[in-house]
């Protein structure tokens, strides 16, 4: 399964450029994170990113590193934490979608 993400910033209507994020397998037992990220990025110009790392079926976190992103603008959110998991009947390609703004954020699947 392929992954994907596009990040948004509805304060000024623009994408996220450079926003740094990591993917982390999670031990569902515990709820936390494990380990050494499998993958650590920054998206591009467009506020997007395809991870080159394919997931197994599992549970992740993908974390946002939000306070790098608007530095010395006041905001709520120091990381944007969304967790999902992969099935093996889920879809070959999953696509995780951030709108954010400095005192706010919402996601959902995308296509």
């Amino acid at each position: 399964m392929s992954l994907s993400t596009h990040i948004l910033d509805t304060s000024t209507g623009l994408p996220a450029q450079g926003v740094s994020m990591e993917l982390v397998a999670v031990d569902v037992a515990s709820k936390k994170a494990e380990g050494t990220p499998l993958e650590t990025a920054t998206t591009d110009n467009d506020g997007r990113y395809r991870f080159t790392v394919d997931p197994e079926p599992g549970t992740y976190r993908l974390r946002f590193d939000t306070a790098g992103y608007f530095g010395d603008k006041a905001s709520l959110y120091p990381f944007v934490d969304i967790h999902f998991t992969v099935t093996e009947a889920g879809p070959s390609h999953l696509h995780v979608p951030l709108l954010l703004s400095p005192f706010g954020y919402s996601t959902y699947r995308g296509s």
